[in-house]
């Protein structure tokens, strides 16, 4: 009996989600089988999946293979970062934070975050932020700090939020500006920073009162 269409596209779906080493190894993980998760990811890194280098990576660095190995996760993490994944990037900037690639060196880690950031990644933009704030890993400037804490701010970043608005109230690497101020007080005070909250009430307390 012939196969209808829509039966064929429903087998072959099956069978391609089926052969995704990297989909059963996430399944995996999430249940608790940290060994058919270590095979699948395995499988998917041996692939060139950058996902599957990055995930295996992260079960190096979190102790959860038998010889686990910092060095192997950073071999595979430079693989990963090759292919522009932005959490790769991140990571290999955190290594060398920590100090799990020898003495902690600032600029470099700033550099990997600053790369992590470009790519779009939130936790990259915060710590980029963070380096030019502190002038740690890069010369101090507001301006760049200012950017980048703003790209983690619209991420969700709660802390970002509240220093971006500390930021435009004081002017601080930007033009000051009242109303960008208030309105990221708002936004972290509703995500539950408690400093945010407190801000926005004695904001409205002196509105009242003038």
């Amino acid at each position: 009996m012939m196969k209808t269409p829509l039966l064929s596209a429903l087998l072959l779906a099956a069978t391609l989600a089926h052969a995704n080493p990297l989909a059963e190894a996430l399944t995996a993980y999430d249940e608790g089988d940290l060994k058919a998760a270590a095979r699948g990811f395995t499988a998917s890194a041996s692939q060139g999946n950058a996902l599957g280098q990055f995930n295996l990576a992260m079960m190096h660095l979190r102790k959860e293979l038998p010889g686990a190995s910092d060095s192997q996760a950073w071999r595979l993490l430079q693989r990963a970062a090759g292919q522009q994944l932005a959490l790769a990037e991140n990571a290999l900037g955190e290594m060398i934070e920590q100090g799990r690639r020898g003495k902690p060196e600032p600029k470099a880690a700033c550099g990997w975050f600053e790369r992590a950031a470009e790519h779009g990644n939130a936790d990259g933009a915060l710590a980029t932020a963070t380096c030019y704030y502190l002038g740690r890993g890069r010369k101090q400037d507001m301006a760049q700090a200012h950017r980048w804490y703003l790209e983690a701010a619209k991420a969700g970043d709660v802390g970002a939020q509240y220093i971006v608005a500390s930021m435009f109230e004081n002017g601080l690497g930007v033009q000051s500006d009242e109303r960008l101020s208030r309105y990221w007080y708002d936004v972290a005070a509703r995500n539950g920073d408690v400093a945010a909250q407190a801000k926005v009430k004695a904001l409205r307390e002196r509105d009242q009162a003038s």
